[in-house]
């Protein structure tokens, strides 16, 4: 009994040692997993490096391939083409040299296509052809209206074709808002609205752009320029101010009469309540190498426009043409004209005109005409 009693008591005393040492082994064995697991992690950080610093390389591979050509995102945003139409037919009343009809006819309708190509920052390349649509005569399509090329730069404008004159574009554009082929009424007998083997430059600097034209047409006129038109307009916050200067050779076939010298004004301003007034002039001068045939005319349009709510808008119009003949020659006139607009889109308008002229030495003229007038554009970029 006594050597069981020592033996319960020697294994008392044990278990703590046995549990201590058992204890020692396990922390042993956990200690080896975790430098294991040390020693992989380690090797995975290391295996990673490698991995990121190849990629860092590739990218600045990339980098400098990317910088040494466009890449072909650039490369399809550097083209855009427009194409559109806007046709305008005409119904109405026309009392004309004493005889008076109904008749349909044809507001100017035309379609174009318009493309650029930008080839470097602020270059570019236009290519532009417009052809009219004639409503008054079977619906022929086909009359060439503009067709050129030009370079754009940031020195300028340069265009090569058929084109629109500085006397339009700076004189006669601001009063032309009438839904008429005859408009502007007085610049419309003698003036110029296209002009074809036509090189233009045009530039423009702080609100001022300057603009010059010159003609040259070897199978016409001399071997030199037969149009000569420059001029400079102001352009700001709705505000249009320009000067012009023109002179044109005048031949009868191969023989040549003498030149046309024209200075023009326009002025032009939008108010911020819609409300637009125009006006343009011009002072011709009939130069004949026979000095007998020598003579003084003008010019004068002046255009306004009458916004009545968002979709309808009236336009009144006083015109004056002089072309410095004398009696049973004489082609001067004036008149007038109102019309009434209804625009229910962006793209539509419909109205209603009357128009007047009063002719020294002819019958007169006035007609009521009802017209529509549709638009439509869509443009491309790849």
């Amino acid at each position: 009994m006594c050597k069981f009693k020592y033996l319960i008591v020697f294994c008392v005393y044990l278990n703590p040692l046995c549990l201590a040492f058992a204890n020692d082994t396990s922390a042993q064995d956990d200690i080896a997993v975790l430098k294991s697991q040390i020693a992989a992690l380690q090797a995975a950080i290391t295996a990673l490096e490698k991995k990121v610093s190849k990629q860092a390389t590739n990218l600045e591979t990339t980098t400098s391939v990317t910088a040494a050509a466009p890449s072909v995102t650039d490369e399809q945003n550097d083209h855009t083409v427009r194409a559109y139409a806007t046709v305008r037919p005409t119904f109405g009343y026309i009392d004309s040299q004493g005889q008076s009809e109904f008749d349909v006819r044809d507001a100017l309708s035309h379609a174009g296509i318009k493309a650029t190509k930008q080839f470097n920052t602020d270059w570019q390349a236009i290519l532009h052809g417009e052809w009219g649509i004639d409503l008054a005569n079977q619906g022929n399509f086909g009359k060439s209206r503009q067709v050129y090329v030009a370079l754009d730069s940031p020195y300028g404008r340069i265009g090569i074709g058929k084109q629109r004159p500085t006397q339009y574009l700076f004189i006669a554009e601001y009063v032309d808002i009438f839904n008429h082929s005859s408009s502007p009424f007085a610049y419309d007998p003698e003036s110029l609205f296209f002009v074809d083997n036509l090189i233009t430059y045009q530039i423009t600097k702080h609100n001022l752009t300057w603009m010059a034209v010159a003609q040259f047409n070897g199978q016409q006129g001399d071997a030199y320029s037969d149009l000569f038109n420059a001029g400079v307009s102001y352009d700001h916050n709705g505000l249009h101010s320009a000067l012009t200067y023109q002179q044109q050779d005048v031949y009868d076939n191969q023989t040549e009469l003498g030149e046309d010298e024209i200075f023009a004004a326009s002025l032009a301003y939008e108010f911020s309540s819609g409300l637009y007034l125009a006006l343009s002039y011009q002072d011709k001068q009939y130069q004949r190498l026979n000095q007998n045939d020598d003579r003084n005319g003008h010019t004068l349009d002046i255009s306004s426009a009458f916004p009545i709510g968002h979709h309808h808008k009236i336009k009144l119009g006083y015109f004056d043409f002089s072309s410095g003949f004398e009696g049973e020659h004489n082609q001067d006139y004036n008149g007038h004209n109102i019309t009434l607009e209804w625009l229910p889109t962006e793209s539509l308008r419909l109205h209603l005109e009357y128009l007047a002229k009063d002719f020294d030495a002819q019958e007169n003229f006035y007609s009521w005409s009802v017209g529509f007038r549709y638009d439509y554009s869509q443009q491309w970029s790849y």
